[in-house]
């Protein structure tokens, strides 16, 4: 038993704790929640804990049930929403076949391996995320057919007695007891829209955070008798929730994204790395946004991304490389503005991952940035500058991503096949069913 095991234990005795969470995704990032007792802690990190994984999406086929989840030690936190009477903790969890090798089938398991790919080339790999959500008077539709946000807030706006702003102090304290870092929050531009961002981590405590801090503003929404949601785009007249992710990639204590005196300060290496996400964005956009409403936010509006390019500060990109901050080169990174705030981090961070390491591999060449507001362009001269448009729209993007073969082979054959086939039922639900849209438009007058 190591170390990390052996504090787990004996903080699991000292603090009386009664109950102990182990969690993981299925591969749309549900998170799943099995309870174990302190005395079955031990057992689970020697020979872990049996489920049967055909029951949870994308985890096993009916014939290879027999899954195992090992817990993570590394990941131990008492959860203060549960209070101080008979105290939860909880752990993440890897999931194993039955003769303990990791499951092709586990998301955290893909994020691992591109992580370890990474590595072998000499990269560590760090992810700061900015969290959208919007923060409703409850999960209920209200009179005018929409979710009823807590107030009519403004970005950046202070609301004196508002709800958000008791509930953003409230949600970063509790967030900052389970270990993870704000770096600040406030409100944002949609009413009732907030957005947290958390300190950079590497990818892996990134994606595991993200988990945490989901269950964590939900809990405390409840708290405070209100409802968030991390829906792409709840409302057709305000923005959509984003999560803009920012990476930079590290060799050992030096920053591969940047190089003094180039453009921008921007390395060979990150100028690769970004041309690799931007030449393979339209193959893994099912992954980044992979509902039917993740496709309201991409061609919404509200400084939503719709077409592949990158700019300095231009926050119309789907790539923004963000202002440079003099003598401050371990900061450069660059930022990607796609990624909805519902996607699965750990499948999400992978595929991002993979294509900007694909393009260090093959050297791809980076096309010149936009200056302009894309969206402002015409078509044609869209077109002209090479911005092609991102799938516009869930059918789009899982038939672009069926093609892939760069997005087959960081998600594995199980994963890939397992989510293609989730997708295209929501996408079939979908365009079965008759919206308010249509009987407004249509009804009274065909």
């Amino acid at each position: 038993m190591n170390r990390q095991q052996e504090f787990v234990l004996r903080t699991i005795e000292e603090r009386d704790v009664r109950f102990v969470r182990l969690w993981f995704t299925d591969v749309v990032g549900s998170l799943k929640s099995v309870a174990l007792a302190p005395a079955e802690v031990e057992g689970a990190f020697e020979e872990g804990l049996g489920f049967d994984g055909s029951s949870i999406e994308g985890l096993a086929r009916v014939f290879e049930s027999d899954m195992l989840v090992e817990p993570d030690p590394s990941t131990f936190q008492i959860l203060p929403w549960r209070g101080e009477q008979e105290q939860t903790s909880r752990m993440f969890c890897d999931i194993l076949t039955p003769d303990g090798q990791p499951s092709a089938a586990d998301p955290r398991n893909v994020l691992k391996r591109q992580l370890a790919k990474a590595a072998d080339m000499g990269f560590t790999c760090y992810t700061h995320p900015e969290i959208e959500f919007y923060l409703l008077r409850s999960d209920a539709i209200g009179p005018n057919g929409e979710p009823e946000p807590v107030d009519q807030g403004g970005y950046f706006d202070h609301v004196p007695g508002g709800v958000a702003q008791d509930f953003r102090r409230r949600a970063v304290s509790m967030l900052e007891a389970v270990g993870i870092s704000v770096e600040f929050s406030h409100h944002e531009a949609g009413p009732g829209q907030n957005e947290i961002d958390l300190r950079y981590a590497d990818a892996l405590q990134t994606a595991d955070n993200i988990m945490t801090f989901r269950t964590v503003i939900k809990e405390v929404a409840l708290m405070t008798d209100c409802y968030a949601t991390f829906m792409p785009k709840p409302f057709s007249d305000h923005p959509g929730s984003g999560m803009h992710t920012h990476f930079s990639l590290f060799e050992g204590d030096t920053n591969a994204f940047f190089e003094a005196g180039a453009e921008y300060q921007l390395s060979k290496t990150a100028r690769q790395f970004m041309a690799g996400i931007m030449r393979h964005a339209p193959e893994f956009t099912a992954v980044t946004n992979q509902f039917v409403n993740s496709y309201k936010r991409l061609w919404g509006g509200g400084e939503a991304p719709s077409y592949v390019s990158w700019g300095h500060n231009n926050r119309s990109a789907l790539l923004r490389v963000p202002l440079y901050k003099p003598n401050k080169g371990q900061s450069a990174r660059i930022e990607y503005r796609g990624i909805d705030s519902a996607a699965n981090p750990y499948l999400s961070y992978a595929v991002l991952l993979g294509a900007g390491l694909k393009g260090i591999e093959e050297g791809y060449e980076l096309p010149p940035g936009a200056e302009d507001d894309i969206d402002s362009l015409s078509p044609a001269e869209r077109r002209a500058m090479g911005h092609d448009p991102l799938p516009a729209s869930l059918h789009d993007a899982v038939r672009t991503m069926e093609d892939s073969e760069l997005v087959a082979g960081i998600l594995g054959e199980q994963v890939f096949e397992s989510f293609l086939r989730n997708k295209r039922a929501e996408w079939n639900e979908y365009r079965h069913h008759v919206t308010q849209f249509e009987l407004k438009k249509n009804l009274g007058i065909l």
